[in-house]
């Protein structure tokens, strides 16, 4: 008998050449094997004698080969095998392209099954390319044809029916194994157990087995994951944190610095945030909202109430750019606060460190000693990139975590920012317990519904779902190659009125690939914008007389914050970029965004570009250049000019996308089932609902020690955070 650990090298009988097939497609014990699941099934359950046979019918039949043949067509360089099969009802033909080892296997007087679909030409009836089974003296049970029949993903030189060989094999072989998942749960749910689930996965008798079996499986990791996430959230609750206090008068005098009414949803949002940070535990939130909805005042608001209280407050970033706007925005915004309250506003990347003090107090004039000053505490609000989380700096009184489009910022980045672990240490009856900051994660990138609950269940959600006052929707259009050039000049009317534009490309340079016929669905890549040669040719021939500006991710942080801070004094009109603007630039007076190539995005990436312009008063347009004459491509992209908002587009871009490219399946380490059923609503609400319900009976899982196990390896599996 064999485990689920055995590596498949060890089984006697697998050649080399297999066994390097099956590393390709990454499968190396036997769980990777049996965890290899089909994509789909071919129904050739129904089997006829060959007489019953109709036109475009799927069927098995079974009969003895009269005639076997293979010939070459030279005009067309094509191996053909011919074999007619025959039963006491009649006899049909078999027709198989460029598979010459068939010949080889099928010899006349053979028992055989063909299964396939009929087709009909010039008046013969005949099976296109079928399935075969060959039977000796022995009755045996067909594998390949008679029933339904698991299609698998395949590498070359390895079929789906190499595969069901040796996965027959290894189940036939396979110790019993142990079902985590409660009896309960699964009679509940009308799912199979484990090892029954395995086999009916691989070999069903029908749909609905099969059906069953999926579910069984994707069942079993989104319930897992949402155990993951209820523990962390319950564990969190548990945990300490210092409570951040404050008066109306305090947090009236920081909201009337803002220069804009704030909406009803972002009272709402702040509300929510105000009444978790007066917690003593610590606060677990994600912050939605459009582009340009005013989170990050929001949050500003939060971050100077913990100073207020003689707490830190750390605002991470992903990039410097969207750093040091966040440091910008701050202290345009709440500068008298800085002064009266004698505060301190910290900007800390890998290129740079500075800051604002109030009055009274001395600013560090090197690296060193602004980190020094934040270990002391005498640096209040710190903003920067990853750098605030390297090992170097410390934190002496961290009180609140905000971090921007990284909501899978996760307790071990809590424990770096703070300098140490949360491990709970004992001595004697004293226990000793660190404090947790709390955490707000804020996103622009709307998630959908189904994604709230799963990957993001541990957090609870704050949403913005309206813009600040006096902003207009903007203007967006899909440009075919035939209106160019009236695009570029309404582009150049707009930059006469003192306007400036966006053109972002799908990459940084052209590449010398070129498109194979053995690859039609690639597109030529020299029809892919790049933004080097978009710059060339703009500052060139399109728009010699304009200052045009270039900006991508291998320049150098000193050019790119050259570039960007040209472009914000209006000393570019036109600046050309690739996905390095996508999160969090902020021009006002930018009010066209070009995107070519916008096929090449997907909608929730075009979103964000979008996003860029608008943010001002001005009417502002979106230009989606392509050359595609493609239907399903327009529809995609007119979803864009559609939707009301971004979370509806955000659902429009799951369906249409999957889950697996809408959040990078390397970001999640889901398995595959588990991330194609993150869009199926009530499988998850199944799995929510059953782990809820477990853990109210269970809080430790005592009782389910199995299932303790299998959660255990799973948080490894996974890397959400």
């Amino acid at each position: 008998m064999i485990s689920l650990e055995h590596e498949l090298a060890q089984i006697r009988g697998l050649d080399r050449r297999f066994l390097f097939r099956l590393n390709k497609l990454d499968i190396k014990t036997v769980k990777d094997l049996l965890w290899h699941f089909p994509h789909r099934y071919e129904d050739f359950s129904q089997v006829v004698k060959i007489g019953d046979l109709a036109v475009d019918q799927v069927a098995t039949v079974q009969g003895q080969i009269k005639k076997i043949e293979l010939r070459r067509t030279w005009k067309r360089r094509m191996t053909i095998v011919e074999a007619v099969i025959a039963d006491e009802s009649g006899s049909i033909k078999a027709i198989w392209f460029n598979q010459p080892y068939i010949a080889r296997i099928l010899h006349p007087e053979k028992i055989v099954n063909f299964a396939g679909r009929v087709v009909v030409s010039h008046d013969e009836i005949y099976f296109s390319n079928p399935a075969y089974e060959v039977f000796g003296p022995r009755k045996i049970e067909a594998g390949h044809t008679a029933g339904l029949i698991p299609i698998y993903p395949e590498t070359k030189g390895l079929t789906s029916r190499g595969l069901r060989y040796l996965i027959r094999a290894v189940l036939k072989n396979l110790k019993p194994l142990e079902e985590f998942i409660p009896q309960e749960i699964l009679a509940k749910k009308k799912l199979p157990e484990i090892n029954k689930g395995l086999i009916k996965i691989h070999f069903p008798k029908s749909l609905d087995e099969a059906k069953q079996s999926h579910d069984r499986f994707a069942f079993e990791n989104l319930f897992l994951l949402q155990l993951n996430n209820l523990r962390i959230h319950s564990q969190l609750a548990k945990e300490k944190a210092v409570p951040i206090i404050f008066s109306k008068l305090d947090l009236g005098e920081i909201i009337s610095l803002i220069p804009f009414e704030l909406t009803s949803s972002q009272k709402k949002s702040l509300l929510e945030i105000l009444n978790d940070i007066r917690k003593p535990h610590p606060m677990n939130r994600l912050l939605q909202g459009d582009v340009g909805s005013g989170k990050t005042v929001v949050a500003a608001v939060a971050a100077f109430l913990a100073a207020r209280n003689n707490l830190q407050a750390a605002f991470m970033a992903p990039t410097e750019v969207l750093a040091k706007q966040h440091y910008k925005t701050l202290n345009k915004i709440f500068e008298p606060l800085i002064n009266v309250w004698e505060l301190s506003i910290g900007l800390l990347t890998s290129s740079e460190a500075r800051c604002s003090f109030g009055k009274n107090l001395e600013a560090p004039k090197k690296k060193t000693e602004l980190i020094k000053q934040i270990a002391a505490g005498k640096l209040k609000i710190i903003i920067g990139t990853h750098a605030i989380i390297q090992k170097e700096v410390r934190f002496k009184n961290l009180a609140l975590a905000i971090v921007d489009e990284q909501h899978r910022f996760g307790v071990r980045h809590r424990a770096l920012l703070t300098g140490g672990n949360f491990k709970t240490t004992s001595a004697g009856k004293q226990k000793t317990i660190r404090n947790l900051p709390h955490f707000l994660s804020m996103s622009a990138t709307p998630i959908p519904r189904t994604l709230s609950m799963t990957v993001f269940g541990d957090l609870d959600l704050s949403i913005i779902d309206e813009l600040p006052k006096g902003r207009q929707p903007i203007i967006t259009k899909i440009v075919a190659p035939a209106n160019r050039q009236r695009a570029y000049q309404f582009v150049r009317q707009q930059i006469g009125k003192q306007k400036q534009a966006f053109v972002i490309c799908p990459r940084i340079e052209p590449t010398n690939q070129e498109m194979t016929p053995t690859n039609p669905q690639q597109l030529l890549w020299h029809d892919i914008k790049a933004a080097k040669e978009e710059f060339e040719k703009l500052s060139t021939k399109i728009f010699p007389d304009l200052k045009i500006g270039l900006l991508h991710g291998r320049m150098k942080t000193q050019e790119k914050n050259q570039v960007m801070n040209d472009f914000s004094q209006n000393k570019v009109n036109i600046l050309v970029s690739t996905s390095v603007v996508e999160i969090g630039v902020d021009v006002p007076n930018a009010t066209i965004m070009v995107i070519e190539g916008a096929d090449r995005f997907g909608l929730a990436q075009l979103y964000q570009f979008r996003g860029r312009v608008g943010r001002g008063k001005d009417q502002s347009y979106c230009l989606l250049f392509t050359d595609s004459t493609s239907a399903a491509t327009h529809q995609r992209l007119r979803y864009l000019l559609e939707a009301k908002n971004g979370f509806e587009l955000a659902e429009k871009d799951l369906e249409l996308r999957g889950p697996g490219q809408f959040l990078g399946e390397s970001q999640t380490g889901l398995p595959d089932l588990a991330m194609k059923s993150l869009n199926n609503i009530e499988l998850i609400k199944a799995a929510r609902d059953s782990a809820e319900e477990i853990l109210i009976k269970d809080a430790e899982l005592k009782l389910y020690p199995s299932l303790n196990s299998r959660l255990e390896q799973f948080q490894q599996q996974i890397h959400l955070e």
